[in-house]
């Protein structure tokens, strides 16, 4: 979606912000190879930090070395590569989890492993542009989240009435050009807009 909107607006480059959760590593990866400057938080996929253990967060990547540092200072070292869902991860650990003092605030396991695809490089550069600039973040919310708060509060208590991704698609298209007049004529007013229609 972000190369359409390069395309449509004729530049050279266009920073996005997208939500925690809206998207795939890959399209982020594709984004930094159009030229497109993203803005996003990590997603959290460990259940980790809610059980009261350390995230991923706390481990700190070493690029050089190819290993992670825990916050106990030991080195996870790289043990071995899989394919998931057509990505490249790399599996660390450290040798010294069964007797570190900190076990118990980190792993219920044997080891504390760490996951990293091969391109994460591309998601910690977005997420230290959000660390940066958090207020990037705040002016989404308060363009985005608006219009899909109405629309959500039109369409009532109830979901689309269509099914298939294809009605639904045009049904949401619907509302989101219904808003669009909405706003159009509270701006301009209904007399510019009909001038406007009839130019």
């Amino acid at each position: 979606m972000a190369t359409q909107t390069k395309d449509t607006l004729g530049t050279d480059t266009l920073d996005v912000v997208a939500d925690r959760g809206y998207y795939s590593g890959l399209e982020i990866l594709g984004c930094e190879e159009a030229q497109i400057t993203a803005y996003l938080p990590r997603v959290q996929t460990s259940t980790n930090q809610s059980k009261g253990l350390f995230g991923k967060r706390d481990f700190k990547w070493i690029a050089q070395d190819n290993e992670y540092e825990c916050p106990a200072g030991e080195r996870l070292k790289w043990r071995f590569e899989t394919e998931e869902a057509g990505k490249v991860n790399h599996k660390y650990w450290s040798s010294n989890c069964p007797t570190c003092p900190m076990k118990p605030q980190c792993t219920t396991g044997k080891y504390r492993r760490v996951t990293r695809w091969e391109h994460e490089d591309v998601l910690d550069r977005a997420q230290d542009r959000i660390d940066r600039e958090p207020e990037c973040m705040q002016v989404r919310r308060e363009t985005v989240e608006h219009p899909f708060g109405t629309i959500k509060s039109w369409m009532g208590s109830t979901h689309f009435q269509m099914k298939t991704l294809k009605h639904v698609s045009t049904e949401m298209s619907l509302h989101v050009l219904a808003y669009n007049l909405k706003r159009v004529i509270k701006i301009l007013g209904s007399k510019p807009l009909i001038e406007a229609l009839q130019a």
